[in-house]
């Protein structure tokens, strides 16, 4: 048998951590918020009597409020803790998932996905933050790297046994939302808070003016919008490897989903070895540099693929430097911020991500149509996915090197 030791290295005697554990437990939840939901658009036309177009709502619905909540969060966070705002959070996200089962209202079913969203903005950004409370150097970037293992897992098991329980009612994956009743029951029981009194009052004696200057800096600004460009890449990934697949290389929706197991499973590992992969280099410029790379050699091999092969390669590149890249991104964000601040610059940084996920999409599609006049939906497609891939590249490398040569910032105290 393969042991932690094995997988995680000297660090990984973490998992071993109550709390750690109990955040990994919490970690499940927030991507079921999307992944759950996207497989089943389709199924859900018929029973809320709404079109195609209509229903993609329920994932803006979903995706919208973090973009402002996630920075108000983190400031509520710093202020009375992290154990009551992830509490809330997951009684939110389950609530309002677990009820959309017992409605065909749309208008009903558009507010429950709102009431999901702003539980989603108490979790993941404040679980990010209770692992930089916890923990220091390559242990930190090990939990970090661990904890979005789990979110992969969870992208790879969950949309495919939704999909098996829609088969049998379309209600039925809804009620997969109710596994953050008892986890929520747990954490409220014997998650260990890890910010004390003292810094909570000093967070409440921490104001607005405190937070906008620290950000401001250029290290920490060029690392929060640095942080944001793997999800702006990630997302356009999801959106525009079935067109690839299905309309230029003629492939099946089902070939288009191995794109998306493929980046999983390679996301999945490369995250877990976050803590190794800091330790093997002084500064986390490089393999920050490297991940940045994979992801826009990647993309652009998808874009550029005539087959099947080629475009799971590609796939896999880009699993790889969006798990070493966000995992090694959360990781420098908690460390260098003082611990009084780290919830409001964690969710920050959170927020950026919610923002390049959401205008992905947007972007992309206006490049294509802007284009396909001009040189037909094919080579606008191609052209579209290669130029964001470089754009990002250049633009993740920029935001790495002015980090690199800014002044640096005091790490925490505690």
């Amino acid at each position: 048998m393969i042991s932690a030791a094995t997988l995680l290295g000297e660090d990984s005697t973490i998992i071993r951590d109550r709390s750690f554990q109990l955040l990994l437990l919490a970690n499940f939840s927030p991507p079921l918020g999307s992944a759950l939901i996207s497989p089943l658009l389709d199924t859900l036309v018929g029973p809320f009597a709404v079109s195609e177009t209509e229903i993609g709502l329920l994932m803006t619905a979903f995706t919208a409020p973090s973009i402002v909540l996630i920075p108000l969060v983190g400031v509520l966070a710093d202020r009375v803790g992290r154990k009551l705002v992830m509490i809330g959070g997951l009684l939110c996200f389950g609530i309002g998932g677990v009820a959309i089962a017992f409605t065909t209202d749309f208008q009903v079913a558009l507010a429950l996905r709102l009431l999901q969203g702003i539980g989603f903005a108490g979790l993941t950004p404040i679980i990010v933050t209770s692992i930089g409370d916890l923990y220091r150097g390559g242990a930190e970037a090990t939990a970090q790297g661990v904890r979005f293992a789990t979110s992969g897992f969870t992208l790879m098991t969950f949309p495919l046994l939704g999909g098996t329980l829609a088969a049998i009612a379309w209600q039925y994956p809804f009620f997969l939302y109710a596994l953050t009743f008892p986890t929520a029951v747990l954490i409220a029981l014997f998650f260990e808070e890890p910010t004390s009194e003292d810094t909570r009052q000093g967070s409440a004696d921490t104001d607005l003016g405190d937070l906008l200057e620290f950000v401001s800096r250029p290290r920490v600004a060029s690392v929060l919008v640095g942080r944001a460009i793997p999800n702006f890449l990630y997302t356009a990934f999801l959106t525009y490897n079935s067109f690839v697949v299905v309309q230029l290389i003629g492939g099946s929706p089902g070939e288009a989903g191995l794109l998306i197991t493929a980046a999983s499973v390679f996301h999945t590992a490369s995250a877990t070895q976050a803590g190794r992969i800091t330790a093997l280099f002084d500064s986390r410029l490089y393999p920050l540099l490297g991940a940045n790379l994979s992801m826009g050699a990647g993309f652009a091999v998808v874009g550029l693929a005539g087959s099947l092969p080629v475009a799971l390669i590609g796939s896999a590149g880009v699993g790889l430097g969006f798990g070493t890249s966000l995992s090694l991104y959360r990781s420098v964000i908690t460390g260098f911020t003082v611990e009084s601040l780290r919830g409001s610059v964690v969710s920050a940084g959170s927020a950026l991500g919610r923002v390049g996920a959401t205008v992905a999409p947007i972007v992309m599609g206006v490049a294509v149509a802007s284009t396909e006049p001009l040189i037909g939906f094919d080579a606008a497609v191609r052209s579209t996915v290669v130029a964001a891939a470089l754009l990002c590249g250049i633009g993740g490398t920029a935001c790495l090197l002015v980090a690199r040569w800014s002044p640096a910032v005091e790490p925490t105290s505690g």
